[in-house]
């Protein structure tokens, strides 16, 4: 059995065990989420595929768009919801900008404002919410909004490389502009890619610098690597750790 049919099976075992109606999915134009959403079309559970534009870049929000349609004329389970979000995101900012004017927060606070709409549509429809981080995103740097796009259901692809998506994305047919576009999280005004946001580190390197990282015990072992790998570790290490709180558990005092 295919991988996309292992991981479809498992979507929809997941949900029907749990006895849930339907899933939701955000689409961005991204890879991820396009090969996401198109596992979940192949369960042929009810889906409910969500753009939530919010000031996005418009050719990220036209890869969006068109995804949508090429999900709903390929499966009749689909449902392309458009929710403009801008309203919603201009109110909140209105009342935040004052005292806490922060670029980094904002953006954050978009993709916080997407997932509470995520949520609305399961609540509504006895749903789950599936995610789309992949797993250097999500294990590897913790590259997602903490109770944005990482406060999902279920994660059917976060034990997937990026390199690995892409494949499927390909096995899959995904429209080809996606698979070319430059990743990025749609959540800058300005358009900045995920290879601005990560210290101009590809995906490749950073999955040979996770993999580095999990075969090196200690520092003492990096004596046998190149420079280059040296480096390229590093600078994974200064990714990671500020984000190393978003993998761990919540901490808990626990009473004597």
């Amino acid at each position: 059995m295919q991988i996309q049919d292992q991981i479809s099976n498992w979507i929809k075992d997941y949900a029907q065990t749990n006895n849930r109606k339907t899933l939701v999915v955000g689409i961005s134009g991204g890879i991820d989420s396009s090969v996401v959403s198109t596992l979940c079309a192949m369960t042929e559970l009810p889906v409910y595929a969500v753009s939530m534009p919010i000031k996005q870049i418009q050719s990220q929000h036209d890869l969006s768009i068109k995804h949508g349609e090429w999900l709903v004329n390929k499966f009749t389970n689909v449902k392309h919801i458009i929710t403009d979000l801008d309203t919603t995101y201009n109110a909140f900012k209105f009342e935040m900008q004052i005292d806490f004017n922060n670029q980094h927060a904002f953006a954050n606070s978009k993709s916080r404002i997407r997932m509470a709409a995520l949520h609305h549509i399961a609540g509504a429809t006895k749903g789950l919410v599936v995610g789309t981080g992949n797993k250097v995103e999500d294990f590897g740097i913790g590259f997602y909004t903490k109770y944005g796009d990482g406060g999902v259901d279920i994660s059917p692809i976060a034990d997937l490389m990026k390199s690995q998506v892409w494949q499927l994305g390909k096995d899959l047919n995904i429209l080809q502009e996606i698979i070319d576009a430059p990743p990025t999280d749609g959540l800058w005004e300005d358009g900045r890619t995920d290879l601005d946001q990560l210290g101009g580190l590809t995906y490749e390197q950073m999955e040979r610098a996770m993999m580095l990282d999990e075969t090196i015990i200690d520092e003492s072992e990096e004596k046998f690597l190149s420079i280059g790998d040296i480096d390229l570790l590093h600078k994974y290490h200064s990714i990671r750790k500020p984000n190393l709180h978003k993998m761990q558990p919540i901490p808990i005092f626990k009473k004597q």
